[in-house]
């Protein structure tokens, strides 16, 4: 594994990443919104997601900036990052198979959701963060700066946190004790962390 080919893997992980959702979002597109959480708050989280995870990285992946934050490049590093990215990409996929029309890039509530608690969802409620989690990992170990690198776990991270308390809060309103008894059994990104 060579800088460029790590590099490389990073762009098909965002042009997977890309492929997936566009199916997935003009199908929800079709399907009513009820009841929404966008606003200014949301959209400034979405931003800097996208910032650490797409923006910040494509630049220094065509440009190599910014320079002064290089760091040694470690095949290994790479290797295990590219198998992270994979499963990232195919935690990604599963997530948005299995919410169909009720998927949303905000936090909606569309005409007929259904709470979702088969597949993916049948043991972790949030798959799509874990998936978000696991390319910024791939991303810290596939890009050899440490702006680009760790930009994904930054930018991500606030995205996060800053929104999945309140998705919460906005499922047990909208499923009430349905919602709850499924937070009873499953982990919020991983199966076994609550």
């Amino acid at each position: 594994m060579t800088p460029t080919t790590s590099k490389v893997i990073f762009v098909a992980l965002a042009i997977g990443w890309y492929l997936i959702r566009y199916k997935y979002a003009r199908r929800s597109r079709r399907a009513r919104v009820v009841r929404s959480a966008r606003g200014p708050l949301e959209t400034t989280l979405l931003l800097i997601s996208l910032s650490g995870l797409g923006l910040v990285p494509l630049v220094y992946v065509a440009i190599g900036i910014p320079h002064f934050a290089d760091r040694s490049f470690y095949p290994s590093l790479a290797w295990l990052g590219s198998l992270i990215a994979i499963a990232a990409l195919g935690m990604f996929h599963l997530t948005h198979r299995a919410l169909g029309r009720n998927w949303s890039i905000s936090l909606d509530v569309r005409e007929n959701h259904e709470l979702v608690t088969e597949g993916v969802y049948r043991r972790v409620r949030h798959p799509m963060y874990s998936a978000f989690w696991l390319w910024a990992i791939a991303q810290a170990l596939l890009l050899p700066n440490w702006v680009a690198g760790f930009a994904g776990l930054i930018g991500f991270g606030i995205l996060y946190f800053g929104r999945v308390a309140k998705e919460e809060r906005m499922m047990l309103e909208t499923f009430r004790d349905s919602y709850r008894v499924y937070m009873e059994r499953t982990g919020r990104i991983f199966p076994s962390i609550r």
